[in-house]
């Protein structure tokens, strides 16, 4: 989250790009699930995307349902434009990121007990 704080606002494309990799990276977890659709609702306030705006108020609602069922599609960008329950194939910077990071847990884990 710390390099969206950083982004220009005057450079909302890249801010979305960012939300979205955040978004598929965090909605394992509630609360920074929760905060990054909080973080796309104020982007979308800001340039008046109000079919984002819509969108986002709807996620937010929806993140502790899917966080309580179990039922968070995975993958999925978060934007307004994709259905919210829509799994999608995670990209692959993310998969070899997110591939990287599990493995230095495990790693850690076997190192230190």
């Amino acid at each position: 989250m710390q390099q969206y704080r950083e982004t220009s606002p005057h450079d909302p494309a890249h801010q979305w790009l960012l939300l979205e990799t955040l978004h598929v990276v965090s909605q394992t977890r509630f609360i920074p699930h929760l905060k990054v659709h909080d973080l796309m609702l104020h982007l979308a306030w800001r340039t008046r995307d109000w079919a984002e705006v819509g969108g986002q108020t709807l996620r937010l609602l929806l993140v502790p349902l899917g966080h309580l069922t179990g039922r968070l599609p995975l993958g999925n960008s978060g934007r307004s434009d994709i259905n919210p329950f829509k799994p999608m194939p995670l990209r692959r910077d993310l998969s070899d990121v997110i591939a990287q990071a599990r493995q230095a847990i495990a790693s850690a884990e076997q190192c230190c007990p």
